[in-house]
């Protein structure tokens, strides 16, 4: 077989996958469209230092959404009303000794323009849980670090997915 043959059967496969991908309905992952009143927004919040107001500002603008300084410069605001984290005890050892905790974040958010709310006040809470060890306290505390930032990259995917859907 020649190598023109083979390119020549390695182009007409690649043809066919890129045909058949297509007719499914796949897509590639991108940025999230978002409703046309945020193509300028002004982030209202009390802490711009948290996890989650970071996380949330850096996807809009891989969206394609300006954001602003100030609220009079914006055709929307997204405001988190309400960030907070934290973790719980699930479950103790016989010598009351924690096993097991429960990361949480919740935040509480809404949408509006200079007219109306396109999102009322919506609250989104995510947990995970994972089990304690005390021989191996840095690991477990780098894992409940790393566990707080999915929780943090989940919800905002989650939010983004809320706001494209307007």
């Amino acid at each position: 077989m020649s190598s023109f043959e083979f390119s020549l059967k390695n182009a007409f496969v690649a043809a066919l996958l890129l045909v058949l991908l297509t007719s499914c309905g796949f897509q590639m992952r991108g940025a999230r469209s978002v409703p046309a009143e945020m193509s300028s927004t002004y982030i209202e919040t009390t802490d711009r230092h948290s996890l989650f107001y970071r996380r949330m500002r850096d996807s809009l603008r891989a969206a394609g959404i300006e954001l602003v300084e100030s609220p009079v410069e914006a055709n929307a605001t997204f405001s988190i009303l309400s960030d907070m984290t934290g973790q719980r005890v699930l479950s103790v050892s016989t010598r009351n000794v924690p096993r097991e905790f429960e990361v949480f974040y919740t935040v509480v958010y809404s949408l509006k323009t200079e007219k109306e709310f396109l999102l009322d006040p919506q609250t989104q809470t995510l947990t995970r849980d994972y089990n304690w060890d005390e021989t191996q306290v840095l690991g477990k505390e780098k894992e409940e670090q790393l566990m707080r930032e999915a929780i943090v990259d989940d919800l905002v995917r989650t939010i983004l997915i809320q706001l494209s859907a307007l």
